[in-house]
Order: structure tokens, then sequence, then C-alpha cells
């Protein structure tokens, strides 16, 4: 029954890919996961500000996300070593579906640190979506990695028109704290996409049972290539999550723009973020990751300019645009670069040590974001940004990266 109802439902839209399957597969489940993190990123700043004891930590929910985010990338790559990708994808989905229903429980009781709780959780989950890129890159052969990591963050789109929109339009779907509908509704994607990860195929990878030498991790962390894809990735996230971070604040709070013009600049900059995937592979095939790192730093530098330029609606929306292509082109360039540095036994821990340094530093980024806006001001918070983005562009032009043997 099951084989049978799977090929029903999948086997005709896995025509619409030449990727297969499971690059579908993690590509709907990427759109109904992901948008956790966009509604997170929209309310949770404005419920900070309503619960928190002090308006320095109302970026305390984002940053706690993050913080979940860092915190379980190598529980997860474990996770999944040891019980295959498919069931590891599955019990993170159903565990943030109970965080959900929590977090609008917490809101109902108008408690702030609860709320951040369970924050650790939904940004825990995301860890996991995260790995569906490596999840894809397993599924298909080598000359379409670039392809199917752009499928896969594709479904971003989805997600960048489905979480503002949650958070919009369910702010007082249940009458018991603003907000709460939203996360009740964000419980029932998670359950969705644990369904459908039901018809998710783990694949045996060829070296994983090669009898020749296993590295040690600081032999594979070490390298060159390695270095540079995962601060190219780091960078991209860090610098991104810095920035959007504080924007609901900066706009919604300080400025005081409506709630739609808020949510309609952070829809834009999600969709930035992912509907370059549309053809960023190919690129990463035509240009090479060097082109591409340096296309994306250009972006995220030019985000920073004209956001730091002013506080009008456009400077808003063109900076949060800019900043989501660059973000796209230095992670994706990133991305494609690391699977160059490593043999596919070593890949668990070689992937859940980049995933850590992103998304640690990404966590320190989101938690400082509030507190330099509220203790500083908008152009400076930008301003910052800009000596990493430099040392970043130095790196790219120095490095050679070398391809694994």
């Amino acid at each position: 029954m099951y084989k049978k109802l799977s090929a029903v439902i999948l086997n005709p839209l896995s025509a619409l890919t030449p990727l297969g399957r499971n690059v579908l597969i993690l590509s709907i489940c990427n759109a109904l996961g992901f948008s956790g993190r966009p509604l997170v990123l929209l309310v949770g700043g404005i419920i900070g500000s309503e619960l928190a004891p002090s308006p320095t930590w109302a970026t305390l929910p984002i940053a706690l996300a993050v913080v979940g985010n860092a915190l379980f990338t190598i529980p997860a790559a474990l996770i999944m070593k040891r019980v295959g990708r498919k069931r590891g994808f599955i019990i993170a989905a159903l565990v943030a579906a109970l965080a959900s229903i929590a977090a609008a429980f917490a809101i109902a009781m108008e408690s702030f640190f609860f709320f951040c709780s369970m924050m650790l959780f939904i940004g825990g989950n995301l860890t996991f979506i995260q790995q569906y890129r490596f999840a894809a890159t397993e599924s298909v052969e080598r000359k379409h990695v670039g392809r199917a990591i752009s499928l896969v963050l594709a479904g971003g789109i989805l997600a960048g028109f489905l979480g503002p929109q949650i958070g919009q339009e369910a702010k007082d779907w249940l009458g018991y704290g603003a907000y709460s509908g939203a996360f009740i509704l964000l419980a029932i994607l998670y359950v969705i996409s644990a369904i459908l990860l039901l018809f998710f195929k783990d694949r045996a990878i060829k070296g994983d049972n090669d009898t020749g030498p296993y590295r040690p991790l600081r032999a594979v962390v070490m390298q060159r290539t390695y270095i540079t894809a995962a601060l190219s990735s780091t960078v991209a996230y860090a610098v991104m999550g810095f920035i959007m971070s504080a924007t609901p604040l900066s706009m919604h709070v300080m400025d005081r723009f409506s709630l739609s013009d808020t949510t309609l600049v952070i829809q834009c900059h999600i969709i930035a973020m992912y509907l370059p995937s549309l053809f960023t592979g190919f690129l990463v095939d035509r240009l090479g990751f060097k082109v591409l790192q340096m296309l994306g730093i250009i972006g995220m530098g030019t985000a920073v300019i004209i956001a730091a330029s002013g506080h009008h609606f456009i400077n808003y929306l063109i900076a949060l645009i800019s900043l989501g292509i660059g973000w796209n082109f230095l992670f994706v360039a990133g991305t494609v670069m690391l699977t160059q540095s490593y043999y596919p036994k070593e890949r668990f821990k070689a992937q859940g040590v980049n995933d850590f340094i992103v998304f640690a530093l990404l966590s320190l980024a989101s938690l400082s974001a509030g507190a330099v806006l509220t203790t500083s001001h908008w152009a400076l918070l930008n301003i910052i940004c800009l000596p990493f983005l430099l040392l970043m562009l130095i790196l790219v032009l120095t490095s050679r990266p070398q391809k694994r043997s």
C-alpha cells in the first residue's frame, strides 16, 4: 500500500525534474519546513519587543532559533549517520511541530522565556532542513550536484511567500495572543513535511565502504578548499542574518512602517535569497566558484551601502533584495565547493563541522543584532559588515582551490 501510494503521488511529479524523486521531495519539504525561518524573522523581534523584560532582548527569539540551528549541527550529523537521512528528517519535523504548538501556548501565556526556549527546537529542525542540500547531492550523479543543490534551495521561494504570509494572516486567528495562530499553522506544515518525507529513499553512497585510509577530521578541515568553502558560507549567512534579524525591529518598531510594508520587505528578501537558485547551479558550472563568490560579495556589499544610506522604504526594499541575491551566490558556491573537499565516508563529519561553524557565527550575529541596533543606529549596524566582506573578497581572490584526488 505504502509503495503504491508513493508511486501514484510522486512518480508523475518526478518527471518534472531529471534529478529524480528525492530531489523533488526535498525541494517541496524545504519550501514547507523552511517557512518557519521567515516567520520567526518577521514576528520574533515583534513578539520579543512586546514580551521581553528589556528592549535589548527583543531579538532573542530570533537569535535562539539560530542558536538551536548551531547547537544541533553536530548531533544532526551523528543522528543521520546512525539512523539515516530519512528517519532523521522525519523525527526533526515532528519535534518542530510540537515545539510550534508549544510556542503558540507560550504566546498565549505571555511567557517570553518559554517562547524563546521553543525557538531552540524550531531552529534545531532548520539544521536538518539545511542538510537537505547534502542529501540531494547524494541522490544524483556528480555532474548534477550544483543543480541538485539549487533545486532544493529553490523551495525557499515558496517559503519566502508562505512564512511571512502566515504571520500576517494568522496574527489574530486564535485570539489567545498575537501570532499564536501562526505557529499552529506552522506546526501543520511541519506535519505535512514529515508525511512527504516518508517517500524519501535513503541512497547508499559509493565509497562509504571503502577500505582505504580514513583521514582524521583535522586533515579534512585544514584543507584550503574546505576553509575557503566554509568561510564562504559563514560570511554569507552571518552578514545576511545580522542585517535581516534587525530589519523588522528597525522598520516596524523604530521607523513605524506598517506590518504590511515590513512583511513585503521580508518576503522580497527571502524570495531574492532563493529565486536565483533556479539558475545558480548552471552559473557554478559555467563561471566556477570564484566568479560566483565575487558576485555574491559585490551583491552583499551593495546591500550594506544602500541600507546605510537611508531609512526610506525603498532603501530597505532594494537593500534586502540585493542582500538575498548576494547570499545565494556566496552560499551556493561555498556549498558546491565543500563537496569537493571530502570523500564519501567522511561526509557526515565534514558537513557537520561546516554547518556548526556557519550557524554558530550566525547565532552570534543574530543575537548581537538587537543590541547593536538599540544602542547605536541602523547605518552603523550595516557598516559593521563591510570589513568581513572585504576579508572574504581578499580570500577568494588569493585562493587556489584544489580538487580532491
